[in-house]
């Protein structure tokens, strides 16, 4: 049987992931920053774990705690939604600790076990931003960019273990917390971007394009982690195909 270790557990598309490797009858570790057993559905196979991630002791622990994991699957993130004038640093460092440092901080955790074994799988939850640019969330999209770009190279440097990284990405899913997650760290809205983000709040709204379900993003994890013809980047979404498709 195997282990999957997930970061970001409490809600949104890491609860999903958690819940479809528990019905495929994998052992899961399901990690969050407040640990609570009520949001997935009781099973000995299941353990929930502290971490976080921008914490080298909470993952220490966690790792320990976890033993031998066959995947890792690095989805633990935080938004921010505002121009890049009216974000303060100390906002864009916070992003960055969580999005970036927290996935490669978590990986070099669990790499030495993967390279001993010979075998092991990291998936790396980014964002269809990078692959159409969107106003309004430039540290986000590069808080992920630079994901992607961390993971392309660690992939080739892994193979000599047989040790897989890959990547999905997840469009538009409004059915997450990501807007509310995000919007909270806006640090208000400059004068001189009222308007401007007044109108870009306006069209998402008006959107009527095809979204992504969390279970899209369970599916692909699944498919990256079981399948090592999956390709390097895999969408997941109707719109993030859509853009994959069209780039």
């Amino acid at each position: 049987m195997k282990t999957i270790l997930i970061t970001g557990c409490s809600s949104g598309f890491g609860l999903e992931i958690a819940r479809h490797f528990l019905a495929q009858g994998w052992q899961v570790i399901a990690t969050m920053r407040t640990p609570r057993e009520d949001v997935l559905p009781p099973s000995e196979r299941l353990r929930v774990l502290a971490l976080d991630v921008t914490d080298p002791a909470s993952i220490h622990h966690a790792v320990a705690a976890a033993g031998p994991i066959d995947v890792l699957v690095n989805n633990a993130g935080i938004g921010v939604l505002s121009a890049l004038e009216a974000t303060a640093m100390a906002t864009a460092r916070e992003v960055f600790e969580t999005n970036t440092l927290g996935t490669i901080a978590m990986t070099q955790a669990l790499l030495p076990q993967f390279r001993l074994r010979k075998s092991g799988v990291i998936v790396n939850v980014t964002s269809s931003v990078t692959l159409k640019s969107l106003p309004l969330l430039s540290v986000y999209t590069a808080s992920k960019a630079a994901v992607n770009a961390f993971t392309e190279s660690l992939a080739l440097e892994l193979q000599p273990f047989n040790v897989r990284a890959c990547l999905v990405l997840p469009g538009r899913a409004p059915s997450t917390r990501f807007g509310e997650n995000a919007q909270s760290r806006m640090q208000g809205v400059s004068e001189a971007y009222a308007e401007f983000t007044q109108q870009v709040f306006a069209s998402v709204r008006s959107m009527s394009t095809p979204v992504t379900h969390a279970e899209d993003v369970a599916e692909a994890v699944w498919r990256a982690a079981t399948d090592p013809s999956t390709p390097m980047r895999l969408p997941a979404g109707a719109d993030a195909v859509a853009l994959t498709e069209a780039g």
